[in-house]
């Protein structure tokens, strides 16, 4: 029995937008959140891809609502209206999946500026105008008895430790875990989680780019390369997007209220 199972329903009625979510671990999320029953919006900057995962949505959903919308998380104005637009779609929003990010590796002495900006501009400060966006629709004041809502944080084992050759890339991850944390502090209150989810090493387009770098830049094999990124996990395997998706599933269905300000690693346990 998977964990959709086991929470199939449990979502119902609820509204869950999921940056990143045309495709790898954040379409992953969005069919999970649909499975137990969410309605879903999906953003990402690609507006053919984002067509494309509301087609496989649509296989898993049943009376759900399903919205797509182009954003750069990156612009506020661009964010501003998304949100907008989800709002108009599918009514108040209750779950936050932060999952937008980029990857780029380099040695720091080598990492311009502008490429060290960039990774700010899309992991960390897309994390923030999200955020600002959905806290605008939060009510001054929050009934006890009002529904909980949720911020999932997609991280990185990065925002947990170093990596060689990603520098910028850390250093980016570890700011949205610090923001994570403050955040369920400042929001406890309000009924209202935030968490993060550090995923180790995960089978998306960002891996097979890594593989790609490895292979170009020491002659090894696909497979080699694969192998050389698996072994960072103590279970030698890359981690899903599904057991991903599992972990934020669980940290927003009933009964997790109490997860809060948590980093929980998805790593096989490298962390």
């Amino acid at each position: 029995m998977s964990v959709t199972d086991v929470n199939q329903g449990s979502l119902a009625g609820r509204h869950a937008v999921v940056t990143g979510g045309s495709r790898g671990i954040g379409l992953a999320i969005a069919q999970a959140l649909v499975e137990a029953g969410a309605n879903a919006t999906l953003m990402a900057r690609d507006a053919v891809r984002l067509e494309s995962a509301i087609a496989v949505l649509r296989t898993r959903a049943t009376t759900q609502r399903l919205f797509a919308v182009a954003v750069d998380v990156a612009d506020e104005a661009s964010v501003n209206a998304a949100f907008a637009a989800a709002r108009d779609a599918n009514g108040a929003i209750d779950i936050l999946v932060n999952n937008a990010g980029v990857a780029e590796s380099a040695p720091f002495a080598k990492t311009s500026v502008d490429q060290f900006q960039r990774l700010m501009d899309i992991n960390l400060k897309g994390v923030w105008l999200c955020t600002q966006a959905f806290a605008a629709g939060l009510p001054k004041d929050t009934a006890v008895e009002a529904p909980w809502r949720h911020v999932v944080n997609v991280a990185s084992t990065a925002a947990l430790k170093g990596y060689a050759y990603v520098a910028a890339y850390c250093a980016a991850k570890h700011g949205v875990l610090g923001l994570t944390r403050a955040l369920a502090l400042e929001w406890a209150r309000r009924r209202v989680t935030v968490n993060a989810v550090c995923p180790g090493y995960t089978d998306t387009d960002i891996v097979a780019a890594a593989v790609a770098n490895i292979t170009a830049k020491t002659g090894r094999d696909a497979d080699a390369a694969r192998m050389e990124l698996a072994r960072s996990n103590p279970q030698a395997q890359l981690v899903t997007p599904e057991q991903v998706a599992n972990a934020v599933l669980w940290l927003v269905s009933p009964g997790a209220e109490s997860m809060n300000g948590q980093a929980i690693s998805v790593s096989g346990g490298e962390i």
